[in-house]
């Protein structure tokens, strides 16, 4: 039996199966369906949006711009803490949606909607990141997931669907692949990419140049970090937004930030994905670099050994769960000396930390010089590695007693 719902609110694209189920969910529920867009910087015609999802018969249609509050309180706070998946992933995707449904439950509440849907299927990531959030701003809020209630299991169901409805269905060639894009990324899987020994083709790409056709030139870039995030450009202040928009158009120029990895979905399968990140990719070079002289060696160990950790949170979709929030707090603290300027050199796909400075750099030059200095003791080490080699030494006395 469907729930008793009230007024449902769509997180809604535009595309095939969203706009099928916003149409689905007036045919099945009864009730009034809200639209609900977020602009996180992919490219995209919002008018040509909120025209079709009214025709579609959306009893209204919101639209909101994110991208500034995408990348201050979501893409920088995960990098101030250098997260990346599984060594490889930097999460685009991942940390886009607690934000897309956070957005979509302010506007349930402003609705007066009892009910809220989404168009990630059963078999991915996404489903648990939109309704682990929608769970932890109201734990009453009734969810709908058509992918896991209905039997248009095929693209041909879904084309009829629309055809026997009056929905517009693009008659241009399905692309081989599914793509999502964003402004900290572009990602692609599917299709011809299920296979993880073929090679991802070169046209695939919609943001980067391959390092093969990058600038024989290398480009060379300085950015200023306060408290751990990425303030300015070459000198230039940058809002958020700006400065990710900036680091994009410039690594994707040269190459910078294309990925291909097999990674562990949380639902428990394989899944072979290819990333673009370019943007992303500078800032947690540069970031990294400027920690290296800013933060104690004990600190950014215990830290490292929790990247891991936090990584998996993000990727898992547990964004607004109090052990993130915990992680959170404790790695901002850690950021509070990361301020400076990083300079790199970004070229053919590389990007190449040249040079670092800080107010707050704890790099001694008095200290680590092979030159002559009078502020380090050499013999001083003579007695710290008989220290640090007396358990050896004296497992090593026992194992030459049992020989005996």
């Amino acid at each position: 039996m469907k729930k008793d719902v009230k007024k449902i609110v769509l997180a809604y694209s535009g595309g095939l199966d969203t706009s099928v189920i916003l149409k689905w969910l007036q045919v099945n529920y009864n009730c009034p369906v809200v639209a609900y867009s977020a602009d996180i910087g992919q490219d995209e015609d919002w008018d040509a949006v909120r025209e079709k999802a009214l025709k579609t018969g959306a009893s209204s249609v919101h639209i909101l711009d994110l991208k500034e509050e995408f990348v201050r309180d979501y893409c920088f706070p995960m990098f101030r803490t250098n997260a990346i998946y599984e060594g490889v992933y930097l999460l685009g995707t991942s940390i886009a949606r607690p934000l897309i449904a956070k957005k979509q439950m302010e506007i349930a509440k402003k609705e007066g909607a009892d009910a809220v849907s989404h168009g990630a299927t059963g078999k991915g990531n996404d489903q648990v990141r939109f309704e682990l959030t929608y769970m932890a701003i109201d734990p009453n809020i009734k969810i709908i997931a058509p992918w896991r209630e209905w039997d248009l299991n095929s693209r041909t169901k879904l084309i009829d669907f629309a055809n026997e409805h009056g929905i517009p269905v693009p008659v241009t060639k399905a692309k081989p692949y599914s793509m999502d894009a964003n402004m900290l990324h572009i990602s692609y899987e599917g299709g011809i990419l299920e296979d993880p020994w073929n090679e991802p083709p070169d046209d695939m790409f919609q943001w980067t140049k391959s390092p093969e056709d990058a600038p024989d030139k290398p480009t060379y870039i300085e950015i200023t970090f306060e408290k751990g995030d990425p303030v300015a450009l070459d000198g230039n202040p940058l809002t958020p937004a700006e400065m990710l928009t900036a680091l994009n158009k410039i690594g994707a120029e040269n190459g910078v930030g294309r990925v291909d990895l097999v990674e562990n979905r949380f639902v428990g399968m394989k899944s072979r994905g290819v990333y673009e990140t370019p943007g992303g990719t500078i800032i947690r070079h540069a970031h990294m670099a400027l920690e290296s002289i800013t933060l104690d060696r004990e600190v950014i160990h215990i830290r490292d050994s929790l990247v891991p950790k936090y990584s998996e949170l993000v990727y898992y979709g547990f964004w607004f769960s109090p052990e993130r929030e915990m992680l959170q707090t404790m790695m901002d603290k850690i950021q509070e000396n990361v301020s400076g300027t990083v300079r790199l050199k970004i070229y053919k796909g590389n990007c190449i930390v040249v040079g670092r400075k800080s107010p707050n750099s704890l790099y001694r030059p008095d200290f680590a010089t092979f030159e002559e200095d009078s502020v380090y003791s050499q013999k001083d080490a003579e007695g710290f590695i008989r220290l640090q080699g007396l358990r050896l030494r004296i497992e090593a006395m026992l194992k030459e007693k049992r020989g005996r």
